[in-house]
């Protein structure tokens, strides 16, 4: 169950009681509202899994697409009304397994989208398989002995492709998790949120405990310089006693958008339609 919270729609979800993505929901509302955003401004794109599930139940435009395949489509979507606020939202299976290719390449052409990623470290829908996020030692239905590879590291890779601006949040915390959130669609270009999201069920590791025990917010003495390519990928590999949350490194880049000046000027959308090009493409085929 849930409550009614600016832009969240519904009663009951499919999520399980205490999941982590009732608090990425919450916040994403209170993002948005304080935002000023209009429902019909948003479009929310996902692919599956549990995280995929998110839009389902927030006020929006919705697009499900396949496993792994959210950040072309959002890409698609962007590039055909750029008036929309895109938001790419999925999990690290979904994300970094399926569509780690995608991630690559959306970081790469810069695409002005903010990419949600519910990171609980395992296959939260499929009851519990290891992801590239699972840390090297975790016992999973699919690794009885353990995972035996090195977690995948998004931060550190979203920084190696110089990404305009790479996060990490907790679901736990509201408040960094909303403003976060609020930098992320604020900023020009593709910004990874990367959301630490326990999953009660199927991951006894990463809980609400161990994150709080953890979890220090870089921004909090006002010391750190989230430009310092260097030192944010040395701190994006800081993972165990303690882990940052924060925006960890954020720079200006030209946008995918900036390649097509006649997209930017007016979006397809609202581009007029020349119907006789494409009466000549039939008639080109015709025997």
């Amino acid at each position: 169950m849930t409550k009614d919270i600016g832009f969240v729609t519904a009663k009951e979800t499919a999520w399980c009681p205490g999941c982590g993505n009732f608090g990425i929901l919450r916040a994403l509302s209170r993002a948005l509202e304080e935002l000023e955003l209009r429902p019909q401004d948003v479009l929310y794109v996902s692919g599956i899994g549990q995280a995929g599930k998110t839009p389902h139940y927030i006020a929006g435009n919705v697009l499900n697409t396949l496993h792994g395949r959210t950040l072309p489509t959002a890409t698609g979507a962007k590039l055909a009304n750029g008036d929309l606020t895109v938001f790419a939202i999925g999990g690290d299976g979904d994300g970094y397994a399926e569509g780690g290719n995608h991630f690559l390449h959306a970081i790469r052409k810069n695409v002005d989208i903010t990419y949600l990623v519910h990171d609980n470290q395992v296959f939260g829908l499929t009851k519990g398989q290891a992801s590239p996020r699972s840390d090297q030692g975790m016992v999973t239905g699919t690794t009885p002995a353990g995972v035996a590879n090195e977690a995948f590291n998004p931060l550190a890779t979203a920084i190696t492709l110089n990404g305009g601006f790479v996060a990490r949040s907790y679901a736990g915390d509201q408040q960094h998790l909303t403003r976060t959130i609020k930098a992320a669609v604020q900023h020009r270009g593709f910004a990874l949120v990367d959301i630490l999201q326990p999953c009660v069920t199927f991951n006894k590791i990463n809980t609400y405990q161990y994150y709080r025990e953890r979890v220090y917010d870089l921004d909090q003495d006002g010391s750190y310089d989230r430009t310092d390519r260097k030192a944010a990928w040395e701190k994006s590999w800081e993972w165990g006693d303690r882990i940052p949350i924060g925006i960890l490194y954020q720079v200006e880049r030209p946008t995918l958008a900036d390649q097509y000046s006649g997209i930017l000027t007016t979006p397809l959308v609202r581009q007029e339609r020349d119907t006789a090009v494409v009466h000549a493409l039939v008639e080109s085929f015709k025997v």
